[in-house]
């Protein structure tokens, strides 16, 4: 058996009402590998997390948080917020991704630009998209694809406005009503977005029921540190993305 602590440490930094960011990092952990994890703020746990709140928390400091899990020298540090980086579009992202990494002296990987990276990984360009987000944070992820080159060819929100810890608290079976809702013939694979979101649970179900690809913000995040630490895929590994790995 690998030792856990026999290889890279993986720090990730989580919003601090997220729930199911850590139970899925630590389900996916690479073998061998050990997830070290630190909360960022930045905004109102009693407001509805809309487009200001989102990108309140991308531009919010977290050079003292950084500075902390930097303690555990870590290989990687994963940014495990979707819409606080989409918000403000690619620059942003690929800047705070930059900022990261010279702050830490590790490779840094954001949940948005993992999300693209592995459609990419697929050489696929048209989505189905789907989240638990507001339907303003939905136009900027779609937006946020398109000045990436992938076109969403179906969108299905939501349906309600759900608050900081409501996101959670979706079902995977409620997930995969989502990714069935945001499904067409033109979709080459489902993209779900939000690190707080069941997703990774429902993966091999919808894939099954579907016939294609799904990429969601959490897998995508452990496929590109996979990919860019060599790691080999193991069986905790779910979905046609990390097919990609062999």
């Amino acid at each position: 058996m690998t030792d856990p602590r026999s290889g890279p440490k993986i720090g990730v930094l989580v919003p601090f009402t997220n729930t199911n960011l850590e139970p899925d990092m630590v389900a996916l952990c690479p073998a061998g590998c050990s997830m070290h994890f630190a909360r960022m703020g930045g905004y109102d746990v009693d407001e509805i997390p809309g487009s200001d709140q989102m990108a309140g928390l991308g531009a919010s400091d977290i050079s003292e948080t950084l500075r902390l899990l930097s303690g555990v020298r870590p290989a990687a540090i994963l940014y495990g917020c979707t819409s606080a980086t989409l918000t403000h579009g690619p620059g942003f992202d690929s800047d705070l991704a930059a900022r990261i990494k010279a702050l830490s002296g590790a490779l840094s990987i954001t949940a948005a630009g993992a999300l693209v990276a592995g459609i990419q990984a697929l050489d696929l360009s048209r989505v189905g998209f789907s989240s638990p987000y507001l339907g303003e944070i939905n136009d900027q992820a779609v937006a946020f694809l398109a000045q990436n080159g992938i076109e969403t060819v179906r969108r299905a929100d939501i349906g309600r406005e759900l608050g900081n810890y409501g996101q959670g608290e979706l079902t995977p079976d409620e997930v995969m009503d989502l990714a069935m809702r945001a499904d067409s013939p033109a979709a080459e694979a489902i993209v779900l977005s939000c690190t707080d979101m069941r997703a990774v649970e429902a993966v091999a179900r919808i894939e099954a029921a579907l016939g294609k690809p799904v990429i969601t913000s959490n897998q995508a995040m452990v496929f590109g540190l996979m990919q860019a630490l060599d790691l080999p895929r193991g069986d905790q590994h779910p979905g046609a993305l990390f097919d990609r790995l062999c």
